[in-house]
């Protein structure tokens, strides 16, 4: 799953997976915690800097979180 297709139900699923709270994320992916607080705001997929997704992302990957695409067959 590419970091175009994240949305903020599944940052927030993946933050309680890590126990994470919004700072953590902010701390591991160097996003500010205003951008994080914004992003999660809203429902739906995420619209920022593609910049901004990958880092989100990779953090949560660096800590052994694995997004997968239920949509391929």
């Amino acid at each position: 799953m590419g970091a175009d297709h994240l949305t903020s139900e599944l940052i927030r699923a993946a933050r309680a997976l890590l126990r994470w709270e919004q700072r953590h994320l902010s701390e591991a992916s160097a996003v500010s915690l205003p951008t994080v607080k914004r992003l999660e705001s809203k429902p739906g997929t995420m619209v920022a800097h593609a910049t901004t997704l990958a880092a989100l992302k990779r953090a949560f990957e660096s800590a052994g979180v694995e997004f997968i695409d239920w949509s391929s067959p």
